[in-house]
């Protein structure tokens, strides 16, 4: 990594680094065979922005319970709105990959830049402290946890609502596809409801597969309620 990429990041965290490697660590990917991977680092992130993510809504919505809560965190914390981050900050041009996962997109893998942002704040714990871990996390999310002005609901629970207030079934998936390598496979879902048509969508997961297949189902079903 060079020192204008160093730099460029250092911009975009509102952080330099004391201990250099552990920023490289957290932007290695483990196809770069005898470096240390981000994948270490990544667990440890996780847990930081799950609770400093947490505190933030505790103290920002003091009237809405358990369940609320619980529901903007998990969008929060998903691995969509992770890789919304990290495209922000701009990881995706500097992470260290093998040329052949170069070649192959990986830059714009959402759930590799998740997974790397995730590790790049755990790196800052590491180096840092909790302090700057939540400095850095607290100007990054509050944007998004201004977003919404009541608790989010996932696509997939949504839809299933959709359906019950309406006496059907409940959306049925199918997996239709899976391709791409193991460390990277790209899945095709179909969701249906009985009666009110389909909806297709890919994803770096099943489950992303699933929300988004949803998503737009949901979208073109309260269209059509107009």
């Amino acid at each position: 990594m060079s020192a204008s990429d160093t730099g460029r990041l250092a911009s975009n965290l509102g952080y330099r680094f004391q201990t250099p490697r552990l920023l490289e660590q957290a932007l290695t990917h483990k196809s770069r065979e005898g470096r240390p991977s981000y994948e270490r680092l990544e667990f440890l992130g996780d847990r930081v922005l799950g609770l400093v993510v947490a505190r933030l809504l505790y103290e920002r919505f003091p009237a809405e319970d358990e369940g609320a809560l619980a529901r903007r965190h998990g969008h929060l914390v998903s691995q969509e709105t992770v890789a919304r981050v990290a495209i922000v900050l701009d990881l995706g041009a500097v992470m260290r990959l093998s040329p052949g996962d170069d070649h192959a997109g990986a830059r714009r893998n959402p759930s590799l830049l998740c997974d790397v942002c995730e590790a790049v704040l755990g790196a800052v714990f590491l180096d840092g402290g909790l302090d700057e871990a939540d400095r850095i996390i607290t100007e990054l999310w509050t944007p998004l946890i201004l977003e919404d002005a009541t608790p989010p609901r996932a696509p997939k629970t949504a839809l299933q609502e959709w359906a019950q207030e309406r006496g059907l079934p409940l959306p049925e998936y199918l997996e239709e596809q899976r391709d791409g390598p193991p460390h990277r496979p790209v899945f095709t879902v179909r969701v249906a409801v009985k009666g009110r048509g389909s909806a297709r969508a890919q994803g770096s997961s099943k489950r992303v597969a699933e929300q988004e297949a949803a998503r737009l189902l949901l979208e073109r079903l309260e269209q059509n309620d107009e």
